[in-house]
C-alpha cells in the first residue's frame, strides 16, 4: 500500500512527496535500474539493449498478441511477463519521466496468483491472461492516489477500481504501472508541477505528446504493449503519434470511463472517451473487443448496447467485388502539414493505388476553422472556473500550455444555459452538414467513402510547450467520429526539406511553419489517422488491417 499523501505547506513540498514516492516504487524493484549516464543521446530508445537482459528486451519487444498466445498456452509465465516491463518500465521513467509510481507488489502478486491459476486449470483466466497494461494516473485504481494532474487534489483516493479496470481484471489483466499526465488535462503534451515534463523517447528535446503522454512514452520505449489513456481533443492520437504507437479515438458511449477524475466531469456537450494504446494494431482490437464483449452497457447506464460486429464490414460493387473507397484529406486548409507529414501521406496514398479494388477520393475539408470556434468555445463552458479554482487552491503555477489553453483561448469564457444551448445547436448543425458532406460522396451509382485517411496533427511531435494546433483531432472529437492512429515512417532531415518561401496563410499557420527546422525533429515518429462515422470503430480497425495486409508499415526511415 502507498502511503497516505496529503496537502503539505507549500506546493513544492506537496509535489516532492510525489516524486519521492515514484521514485521509491522504482527502487523496490527485484533489480532496480543502475544509474545513467548524464551525457544521453537524443534518441534514447536503442539504451534498453545496453541495460536489460536479453530475455527482457525479447519480451518487451513481443507484441501483445505474441505475448497473448504464449500466456494462454502456459509457454510464458505472467510472473516472468510482468518482472520485464516493471523493468523496462523503469527505465523508461528513467529517461523519458513517463511514470506517476510502479506498482510491483501488487502486480506481482496478481501474476503469480494468475500462474497459479493456469498451473491448476490449464487454461487462461480470460483474454488477457497474465498480460501487463499500463494505465493513465488519473483513470481510478483502487486505494491508489488520484489527482489528474492537480497538486491541490493530491490526497484524492479511488474507493474502487474504474469500471474498465474491473472488465480487464476479470479477463486476467496486470496493472503494473500508472502515467504522467499534465496539469489540467487539456494539452496535447504532458507536462504538470507534480511530475514536470515527460518527454519523447526517440528524440528528448520533442514532446510525447498529450494528454496520455506517459502512455505514449512508455510504449515508445516499449515499456508497454497495452495501456489505456483518454481523448477529448486529441489525448489518445497525439501521443500515439508522436511515439510511433497505435492509439484508437473510439466513438462515444460504447467503451466505459466511470471511474475516471477531470474537472468538468459530468459535461455532456463535449464527451471525453478512453481507449487504447499499443505497439500492435491487434493490441488495439483484442482491447476493444474484449471490453465491448463484457456488456459494459450493464455496468455503466449510459453506455449504448452495441455488440461487437464481426465479419467483413466492408462493401461490395456491382459485381459482388468486395472494395474500399477511402477520402484522402492532405490538409485542413488552414496550418499546412510539415513535409514529413506530407511524404508519409503521399507514400501511403501511392501504395493504396496499386491495391486492386481500393478508391482512392480527394476530401475537400469543411469548416474546420468554425469547427474549432465551436468546439473551443463548449471545451471550458463554465470559464474554466474549475481548473482556476483547482490551480489556485495549492498556489502552483500555471503550466505554459494550461496558460495558453485557458488564458490565452479567446473562447473560453463562462456561458449561460441559453449560450451553451446556442453553442450545442451550432455543434449539432455542424454534425449534420459533414453528414451530409460525407452523403454527398455517394455519386455516380456509388456509394459513401468508408473512411477519410489524414494527418493526425500539423507535423511530428512539437518542440516543448509548443503543440499549439489541435484541429487535425479536435475536430473527429467534435464529430463524435472514431480514429485510429497508425506509424509510418520517421522524420528525415536528409529528405524532408522545408519549404523556401512559403507564404503562411495565416498567424497559426506561420507559427506551426517557423517551427518546423528539419534538424529539430531529427528521427521523430510520423503518423496518420483513419476516421470513420460514428460507431464505425469496428470498421476502422478492418479498414486498418485489410491496408497492413498489402502495404508494410511503418515504411523503414
Amino acid at each position: 500500500m502507498p502511503p497516505p499523501f496529503k496537502q503539505l505547506s507549500t506546493w513544492q513540498e506537496t509535489a516532492k512527496q510525489m516524486r519521492d514516492h515514484r521514485d521509491s516504487t522504482l527502487a523496490a524493484l527485484e533489480s532496480p535500474i543502475p544509474g545513467l549516464p548524464v551525457q544521453l543521446p537524443l534518441n534514447v530508445t536503442h539504451l534498453a539493449k545496453e541495460i536489460l537482459t536479453e530475455e527482457e528486451i525479447k519480451l518487451t519487444e513481443s507484441l501483445p498478441e505474441t505475448l497473448m498466445a504464449e500466456l494462454a498456452t502456459g509457454a510464458l509465465t505472467s510472473t516472468k511477463v510482468t518482472k520485464a516491463f516493471l523493468r523496462r518500465a523503469a527505465l523508461a521513467q528513467k529517461l523519458t519521466n513517463c511514470v506517476t509510481e510502479l506498482l510491483p507488489e501488487r502486480a506481482l502478486k496478481r501474476a503469480a496468483e494468475l500462474d497459479t491459476y493456469f498451473a491448476q486449470n490449464k487454461k487462461p483466466i480470460g483474454s488477457l491472461h497474465g498480460l501487463p497494461i499500463s494505465v493513465k494516473e488519473h483513470i481510478g485504481m483502487k486505494d491508489l492516489d488520484l489527482n489528474a494532474g492537480f497538486v491541490s487534489w493530491v490526497g484524492n483516493t479511488a474507493k474502487a477500481d474504474a469500471v474498465i479496470l474491473q472488465i480487464l481484471w476479470s479477463a486476467g489483466a496486470v496493472f503494473y504501472v500508472r502515467t504522467t499526465q499534465p496539469q489540467s488535462l487539456m494539452h496535447l503534451e504532458t507536462s504538470s508541477n507534480l511530475y514536470g515534463e515527460t518527454v519523447n523517447p526517440y528524440n528528448t528535446k520533442l514532446t510525447s505528446g498529450g494528454s496520455s503522454g506517459g502512455e505514449g512514452a512508455l510504449l515508445g520505449f516499449n515499456g508497454s504493449c497495452l495501456g489505456i489513456g483518454t481523448d477529448i481533443g486529441g489525448s489518445i492520437r497525439s501521443p500515439a503519434a508522436n511515439n510511433g504507437v497505435y492509439g484508437l479515438r473510439p466513438t462515444s458511449f460504447r467503451l466505459p470511463n466511470a471511474g475516471c477524475l477531470a474537472t468538468m466531469l459530468y459535461e455532456e456537450h463535449v464527451i471525453p472517451v478512453i481507449g487504447p494504446l499499443s505497439t500492435s494494431l491487434e493490441g488495439i482490437r483484442l482491447f476493444t473487443k474484449t471490453i465491448i464483449d463484457a456488456q459494459p452497457w450493464l455496468k455503466q447506464a449510459n453506455l449504448l448496447p452495441l455488440p461487437w460486429k464481426e465479419g467483413d464490414l466492408r462493401e461490395k460493387d456491382a459485381s459482388g467485388k468486395t472494395t474500399l473507397r477511402v477520402g484522402v484529406m492532405w490538409d485542413d486548409e488552414i496550418v499546412k502539414p510539415h513535409p514529413p507529414v506530407l511524404r508519409a501521406l503521399k507514400k501511403v496514398v501511392d501504395k493504396l493505388k496499386e491495391i486492386e479494388g481500393v478508391e482512392l477520393i480527394d476530401w475537400k475539408p469543411y469548416k474546420h476553422d468554425l469547427a474549432w470556434e465551436i468546439i473551443a468555445s463548449l471545451y471550458f463552458a463554465d470559464g474554466a472556473l474549475e481548473d482556476k479554482v483547482a490551480i489556485a487552491a495549492s498556489g502552483e503555477p500555471y503550466r505554459p500550455l494550461t496558460n495558453f489553453i485557458i488564458n490565452d483561448n479567446p473562447y473560453v469564457k463562462e456561458l449561460t444555459i441559453t449560450e451553451l444551448w446556442a453553442w450545442t445547436a451550432k455543434r449539432d448543425k455542424y454534425r449534420e452538414e459533414y453528414m451530409n458532406l460525407w452523403n454527398s460522396t455517394a455519386n455516380d451509382g456509388k456509394r459513401p467513402i468508408d473512411v477519410i485517411l489524414c494527418p493526425v496533427g500539423p507535423g511530428a511531435a512539437p518542440p516543448l510547450n509548443c503543440a499549439h494546433y489541435w484541429a487535425y483531432t479536435s475536430q473527429w472529437n467534435l464529430l463524435d467520429y472514431p480514429a485510429l492512429v497508425f506509424p509510418v515512417t520517421q522524420v528525415d532531415p536528409l529528405i524532408d526539406l522545408k519549404e523556401e518561401r512559403y507564404q503562411p496563410r495565416n498567424e497559426k499557420d506561420a507559427y506551426n511553419y517557423e517551427l518546423y527546422e528539419r534538424e529539430r525533429y531529427r528521427d521523430a515518429p510520423v503518423s496518420l489517422q483513419l476516421v470513420g462515422r460514428r460507431f464505425d470503430d469496428e470498421k476502422i480497425i478492418q479498414v486498418l488491417d485489410f491496408i497492413q495486409q498489402h502495404v508494410k508499415l511503418p515504411f523503414q526511415k
